[in-house]
């Protein structure tokens, strides 16, 4: 994808320093991913607030140069790196205080960098899915998003979600394809991603 002077996508939005709209969608979306991100790596509130203030500093001051080139990475591996970066930081000056983390408690926090890659893309995919889902919920009958939501989300077998709400199987995989299909182009438009809607155990 190349950025034009028509772009509407919030990467290429919020570049724009006088874009107050921009800005607040990504922080609402972002910063609840990366606070999840923060205190799943151990951090308790406070410090997970920290953390998270930082990164958002350095976002703010990086974004308006970020380009994108999809053949050098996602955005979402950039944004990866800027917070583990910063994570990091805050385990080492963490680690230069007495007593501050026993080893016991610091290998608990160090997980394998495939291990958090994993979790960053699931939690990245949830978080995106979730502001979007708010967003679009409205637009769908009732019926219309529990089909969708039963199925696609929960991952309950259709011929049950059919009987449960009263509709014929065909009318809930039309349900589950029409919210999909929204959500996904709604996605697309707003940060020019391709995201299935994940599952939530």
């Amino acid at each position: 994808m190349e950025f034009s002077p028509t772009s509407k996508t919030l990467l290429f939005r919020v570049r724009d320093a006088e874009d107050d709209a921009a800005w607040r969608t990504f922080v609402e979306i972002y910063t609840p991913l990366l606070f999840r991100y923060f205190r799943g790596r151990g951090l308790n509130e406070t410090d997970a607030s920290e953390v998270l203030q930082i990164v958002m500093i350095a976002i703010a001051r990086a974004i308006r140069g970020f380009e994108y080139e999809p053949e050098r990475g996602t955005f979402r591996s950039w944004l990866y790196t800027v917070a583990r970066s910063k994570l990091n930081d805050f385990f080492n000056r963490q680690a230069r205080q007495p007593m501050a983390l026993d080893d016991e408690e610091m290998a608990r926090l160090t997980d394998s960098a495939d291990e958090i890659d994993d979790k960053w893309e699931a939690e990245y995919r949830w978080s995106v899915f979730e502001w979007a889902a708010a967003r679009l919920r409205s637009e769908f009958q009732a019926h219309t998003w529990d089909a969708f939501w039963r199925t696609a989300v929960e991952g309950q077998a259709a011929d049950a979600v059919a009987k449960t709400l009263d509709m014929k199987l065909g009318s809930v995989y039309t349900a589950r394809s029409r919210v999909t299909a929204r959500l996904r182009a709604f996605i697309g438009e707003t940060l020019d991603e391709d995201l299935e809607p994940p599952r939530r155990s």
